[in-house]
């Protein structure tokens, strides 16, 4: 099921789920949410760029047809073509192949279908290091902030951890939360899968950082919609 955004209900969900689990430890927990975490113009590029070289390939391995082809529709009319002309016209065709898989890629859906998976979740992580980098690393005095953020489209998720907070957490005691969290938004329930999430990793944070005597909090609740 294909969402893009989340309602108000969503955003109360999850920030409620947030504030529980921070009242259980001195973690601070950190969520986002985007549409897309990547254009993908890139992968876009290189899919025109195989079809114009398979195009112009395949009419350099039959040119006779080709040719054949050329008189047929020209009626027999069409003048005999040089050297220089044919290798222009398969260049010509080359270049409306590469305009016409470009465009068509312009639906997004189709180049997020045509991004090979490991691509997908490098860029869906690489927006989540950004993003922690910029809302919550060292943004807490014991280095204790974790951002969960979901990209919507891709289907993916990630979690990012503060430096005291990976030193005792490795990445793969996150992995029931992630997956709990994936099945709700395939199920176009993202709101329910981040609070979900979200009280898995309050009770491993609780775990490792329990509340202490003073717990302030230094991160927004909210969760942050981009």
């Amino acid at each position: 099921m294909k969402i893009s955004h989340v309602g108000a209900a969503d955003h109360d969900i999850v920030t409620a789920a947030v504030a529980a689990a921070e009242a259980r430890t001195s973690g601070e927990i950190v969520t986002v949410i985007a549409a897309q975490s990547n254009d993908y113009d890139d992968v876009a590029l290189v899919w025109a760029s195989i079809i114009a070289f398979i195009a112009m390939s395949v009419i350099a391995l039959f040119p006779d047809f080709y040719q054949g082809l050329y008189y047929r529709v020209t009626g027999g009319w069409g003048h005999e073509l040089t050297a220089n002309q044919w290798l222009g016209t398969v260049i010509a065709i080359g270049v409306i192949k590469w305009i016409g898989m470009w465009l068509i890629l312009l639906w997004r859906p189709l180049r997020l279908w045509l991004t090979p998976r490991a691509i997908l979740a490098g860029r869906v992580r690489a927006r989540a290091v950004d993003l922690f980098k910029v809302g919550a690393e060292a943004k807490t005095q014991g280095r204790t902030g974790v951002l969960l953020y979901v990209s919507l489209m891709e289907h993916r998720a990630d979690i990012v951890a503060d430096q005291a907070i990976a030193a005792k957490v490795s990445p793969d005691v996150w992995g029931d939360a992630m997956a709990a969290l994936i099945d709700h938004v395939r199920a176009g329930r993202p709101g329910e899968g981040m609070a979900e999430a979200v009280r898995q990793m309050g009770a491993v944070l609780a775990e490792h950082f329990p509340r202490g005597s003073e717990n302030p909090n230094e991160l927004p609740d909210r969760l942050i919609e981009l």
